[in-house]
């Protein structure tokens, strides 16, 4: 088998595997799927970044606990 039959071979493998695209367990996934319109981005992107602000207040108080507070605690417990 030469390399152009090698080649042929290997598009049609490509082939297959994609023309099976929607006609398998995530088909019906794949027809439901779409894109976002402009105000269901925002929201999402709104909703994103009040929870890596949200987590990054936690990391922060809890950043000020270890570096802080609880070195104040053990002076004043004389550890």
């Amino acid at each position: 088998m030469n390399l152009v039959e090698k080649a042929w071979e290997v598009q049609k493998n490509i082939e297959h595997k994609f023309s099976r695209i929607g006609k398998g367990k995530y088909g019906r996934v794949f027809k439901m799927a779409r894109n976002p319109d402009m105000d269901e981005y925002t929201k999402t992107a709104q909703m994103t970044a009040i929870g890596i602000f949200i987590i990054g207040i936690i990391g922060f108080a809890i950043f000020i606990l270890a570096t802080v507070v609880a070195p104040w605690i053990a002076q004043k417990l004389g550890i």
